[in-house]
């Protein structure tokens, strides 16, 4: 017999699984599905997490460049906050169908390690205030691979749950893995202030009042991590044998409407969540210039991804597609408060304000993940959670990008405001259609 298989009974593992996994089985679930689910979801948690901070970490450089050196325009730093949301939801529609192609502990590993290509590039170029826009750009653009990442691993933490825990499991996934984002606004600050890799990583640059820092850190304080988790999934997870699809199988979800409307409500919730992750930063540096508080940015992130369990959590009970409704409701009335007083200047009611949208999206997050497993049979909701979180990302680069063109054309950001309420109104006007209302065509 090979290496590596044992014979239990009349079932083979490779391994510590075997063809028989099913969690539906409570019998199996208890005696052994949960404990293999559990490890999995542990490890994924901490991989996607770092997988969302190298996909931010120009939401917070972006601030930092001309501060070292850097002559970029208003234009280019939203831009270059913005090229990871390209890149990261073109990598989406790519790494949703891998796990089902090469397996979801192998892809896990791969895609983690990849991370280090942006680290330690990042790193390299920042030292330098010659680099060039387009040389910051493709570093950038690199961060994708982080956003990528998203779509892969709720493909396959899915398989791993029952039905009546996959709402649960997909918020721990992403939610957590979510807080990646606020971490790297929290973490960056501290990390440049301190040479804690001086010694490799290159000399400190100075501020213009005179202060020092080493900006490097920013990208370099991730390496160590990615490379202990990646080492941690090569040997802690595992490749489901009944999770693998080809892409023609995976493919028929785009016959099914509900595919393309779950898509614009996930777009609704975790495009705004990304986009306004991106954005913040500047937004606040731009809109209140006199008030030094772009260190709060990692508030809205934080709020957002700590609530997105919590709304997996809540639809299990309740029902996603109502929880979606009513929190969609919310989310207009956030905005409307966003707008009020970002013209009025008030800034701690902006920041209420845009928090409380934070909460909204972090809660629709979940309650519209939750909503995919009772829409779509199993095998299609896996790849169904990957494109729809694929087209969601794009968010992280049409936020930026609006916010940073009504800034230049009309000197405010009301524009993209105005934009988004228009489309937070209809997400409600389909949810309430398709799903939640008393004869919906799908109820969950």
């Amino acid at each position: 017999m090979k290496a590596g298989v044992e014979r239990t009974g009349s079932t083979v593992r490779q391994g510590r699984i075997g063809a028989d996994w099913d969690p539906e089985n409570e019998h199996f679930w208890e005696v052994e599905g949960k404990r293999h689910a559990s490890r999995n979801l542990w490890i994924s948690i901490p991989a996607l997490f770092l997988a969302f901070a190298v996909w931010q970490i120009w939401s917070v450089i972006a601030v930092k460049l001309n501060d070292v050196g850097f002559s970029f325009t208003q234009t280019e730093l939203f831009t270059l906050a913005a090229i990871p949301g390209l890149s990261g939801a073109t990598c989406r529609l790519f790494f949703t169908f891998m796990p089902g192609l090469v397996g979801g502990k192998n892809w896990t590993v791969i895609s983690t390690a990849a991370l280090l290509l942006p680290a330690v590039g990042i790193g390299v170029a920042i030292q330098n205030p010659e680099t060039s826009f387009m040389t910051m750009a493709l570093m950038a653009a690199l961060c994708g691979i982080g956003g990528g990442n998203f779509s892969s691993s709720m493909a396959n933490i899915h398989f791993f749950f029952p039905r009546r825990a996959k709402g649960t499991a997909n918020g721990l996934n992403a939610g957590l893995g979510n807080l990646g984002v606020s971490a790297v606004q929290f973490i960056t600050p501290i990390a440049i202030g301190a040479g804690m890799v001086t010694g490799i990583a290159g000399a400190s640059q100075q501020l213009p009042t005179g202060g020092e820092v080493w900006i490097q850190n920013a990208a370099y304080v991730w390496v160590i991590p990615i490379v202990i988790v990646t080492i941690a999934a090569f040997f802690g997870m595992d490749n489901l044998p009944n999770a693998k699809q080809s892409i023609s199988e995976q493919a028929m979800i785009f016959k099914n409407k509900h595919t393309w409307i779950m898509t614009w409500l996930y777009t609704m919730c975790f495009g705004s969540f990304i986009g306004y992750s991106a954005a913040f930063p500047l937004l606040i540096k731009s809109e209140f210039p006199e008030v030094n508080a772009v260190g709060l940015a990692f508030l809205g992130p934080l709020v957002g991804a700590s609530f997105r369990p919590v709304g997996g959590w809540i639809s299990d009970k309740l029902g996603g597609a109502m929880v979606t409704f009513w929190d969609t409701l919310i989310m207009i009335l956030a905005t409307i408060g966003v707008v009020f007083f970002l013209n009025t200047h008030h800034f701690i009611g902006f920041l209420t304000m845009f928090i409380l949208l934070f909460f909204t999206t972090g809660i629709a997050n979940g309650s519209t993940f939750r909503m995919i497993p009772f829409i779509f049979e199993a095998k299609q909701a896996a790849p169904v959670l990957g494109f729809t979180g694929a087209i969601a990302a794009f968010g992280a680069f049409l936020i930026p990008k609006l916010f940073g063109w009504s800034i230049s054309q009309t000197g405010s950001a009301n524009v993209a405001l105005y934009i988004f309420l228009g489309y937070y109104g209809l997400s409600l006007l389909i949810c309430w259609y398709y799903y939640a209302r008393k004869n919906a065509e799908v109820k969950c």
